[in-house]
């Protein structure tokens, strides 16, 4: 098997960015690498995606959130994650199983015993050897989000940047808590006023470090 490695944070924290460098830098010493992303990363998932990133379906009750979610993984897991890991590839996921928890879980309040059941449904019991967690405060985090869509071409997937100030807080609580409660697979890395090569050279020499010790 691989090495699964996912990126989390909430809106605007730069794990974007800093996943595209970490797996340059991957494959420039020789890696093989898979990059994808949650939701989406297949094209069934893909779809699911526009429904629930559109700003329009801002109907949507917590749980039908929460079952989309749970559809799409499970479709991008068989189809992309697990093919990858058997072929020996380090997959780097832009969000995961920890996403559902703080944002549905912690930001919406669903069950998280709820939570839990269907995240081991849809990825067969699979977990990331690695978390990078890049946080920052909610208000950098989320203008950088929104200054991000107002310059872009493509669909506007600004649903959860619409949430309330409130509700982001949540999130990044949530995950903090996650962090905490899993500190041997998570590894924060705070983004407030570090550059983007800042950033990078923490998450590489993290990474490398954790690929060494494995």
């Amino acid at each position: 098997m691989g090495f699964f490695i996912t990126f989390e944070g909430i809106e605007g924290c730069g794990k974007s960015t800093q996943l595209k460098l970490l797996a340059r830098n991957l494959a420039e010493r020789g890696h093989g690498v898979t990059v994808t992303r949650e939701p989406g990363g297949c094209p069934i998932a893909d779809q699911v995606r526009g429904i629930l990133l559109d700003a329009d379906n801002s109907a949507m009750t917590p749980m039908a959130e929460l079952l989309l979610y749970a559809a799409a993984r499970a479709q991008h897991v068989a189809e992309i994650v697990v093919p990858a890991l058997k072929t020996g590839k380090i997959v780097i996921c832009d969000r995961f199983t920890d996403a559902t928890v703080a944002y549905q879980g912690y930001g919406r309040q669903l069950d998280l015993a709820v939570i839990d059941q269907l995240n081991q449904l849809a990825t067969a019991g699979l977990q990331p050897d690695l978390t990078i967690l890049l946080d920052c405060p909610v208000e950098i985090g989320l203008s950088r989000a929104i200054a991000r869509i107002n310059s872009s071409q493509g669909a506007r997937e600004e649903r959860f940047e619409l949430e309330s100030m409130p509700f982001h807080q949540k999130v990044r609580d949530g995950y903090l808590q996650l962090a905490f409660n899993e500190p041997d697979r998570f590894i924060i890395i705070n983004d407030e006023g570090k550059s983007i090569q800042e950033t990078e050279a923490a998450v590489t020499t993290a990474v490398f470090a954790r690929l060494t010790k494995d």
